[in-house]
């Protein structure tokens, strides 16, 4: 599929399909990247719906490292877990050293 042809979320899928494990990116960092920098939450919305899409959608926080997104992973801690599990510190439900696990797609694309 030619990138023209891909819908707003399927383009932000893609973004999030190459964030590293281990690291994060904000909805911010991704609708810059795509050009459509006052839409972070567009990219939340396409991260709410990206369960079945294969899209570490975890690895999407807000700018402040926050765990804004967690509601929408079954379980309590989904998110937080599966975030520990790469070597992510959460405390009270925000990344500590953010920026030492941090990805802009602008700056490794």
């Amino acid at each position: 599929m030619q990138p023209e042809t891909l819908s707003f979320f399927e383009k932000v899928y893609e973004i999030a399909k190459k964030i590293p494990y281990g690291k994060v990116t904000s909805y911010g960092a991704i609708a810059k990247y795509l050009g459509a920098g006052k839409s972070a939450r567009i990219v939340g919305y396409a991260m709410n719906g990206s369960h079945g899409n294969d899209v570490p959608a975890h690895r999407v926080v807000n700018r402040k490292g926050l765990l804004t997104g967690k509601h929408h992973f079954e379980g309590t801690n989904l998110m937080q877990q599966l975030l520990e599990s790469e070597g992510i510190e959460v405390v009270d439900n925000q990344i500590q050293n953010l920026d030492a696990v941090y990805w802009d797609p602008a700056e490794e694309l």
